[in-house]
């Protein structure tokens, strides 16, 4: 019975410690897509090659959503323009299921690198124009094959989609979101954790104070910090530190 009372008494501590950690998968009954509003988003981003350097690489990301019809089903559709102070760098457009935000349809196009199509319904995916198929065996075709075979047997969330991602998550202090972020045409689905680790207030127009929660991401040589209003869900500012350099997303005013 002493062996018994000492183990029990081991394992409790153990126990309460992992009660206290709340670490949730994501998945497609657990996301408000109803936080998301119709209409134009823009942002600024810029890089500061040290934390007091002058600010450089500027560009203005519009991201457009709305709701739409696709192929008989409810749905929500993001247009991206990525635009630097000559040209237009990125477009995207972007189809998820209106009820579970899983990608339905993405079109990218980028100025001097590879434009892609993948189509989930069609279970179809191309670069360059040229369908990826089972007997590709160049890298750069056979990887994203690949990962778009098990994008299409998992429940994914598109990580190009990061921005409108973020408002629909059911938010918590101290809980950790696992996603199964996929970006089409590139690296296969993994699990990302995104740990809520506080809140902070960000200073607005007109003297106003955003009550926000901030959303932490780190990676090797990397650390995100996500500023998302409590009150409508949006994501209002990151700061991302990669070695010494910086890139800042700041949410600009309609």
């Amino acid at each position: 019975m002493k062996i018994y009372s000492l183990l029990a008494g081991l394992l409790l501590p153990l126990a309460s410690i992992f009660a206290q950690q709340d670490t949730v998968k994501i998945t497609s009954d657990m996301v408000n897509t109803k936080v998301l509003k119709k209409g134009m988003n823009r942002y600024l981003v810029y890089f500061k090659l040290g934390k007091d350097s002058t600010r450089s690489n500027f560009n203005i990301w519009s991201r457009s959503i709305d709701y739409i019809d696709y192929e008989g089903r409810k749905a929500i559709s993001v247009t991206q323009e990525w635009e630097d102070n000559t040209k237009i760098v990125h477009t995207v457009y972007s189809v998820c299921d209106e009820k579970t935000f899983a990608p339905l349809f993405q079109k990218s196009e980028w100025t001097g690198r590879t434009n892609s199509t993948f189509d989930f319904l069609k279970k179809e995916g191309y670069i360059k124009d040229t369908l990826l198929k089972s007997t590709d065996t160049a890298r750069a075709k056979k990887q994203p094959y690949l990962a778009f075979q098990q994008a299409l047997s998992e429940y994914v969330l598109n990580w190009h989609l990061d921005l409108e991602t973020f408002p629909i998550l059911p938010y918590k202090d101290g809980r950790t979101f696992l996603i199964n972020f996929y970006d089409p045409g590139f690296s296969a689905p993994a699990l990302q954790a995104y740990t809520v680790t506080g809140s902070s207030k960000l200073a607005g127009y007109d003297d106003q104070q955003v009550d926000c929660w901030l959303l932490t991401h780190t990676s090797p040589n990397n650390k995100e910090v996500f500023w998302i209003s409590k009150k409508t869900k949006e994501v209002l500012k990151l700061e991302q530190q990669f070695g010494e350099r910086y890139r800042f997303k700041i949410k600009l005013p309609e």
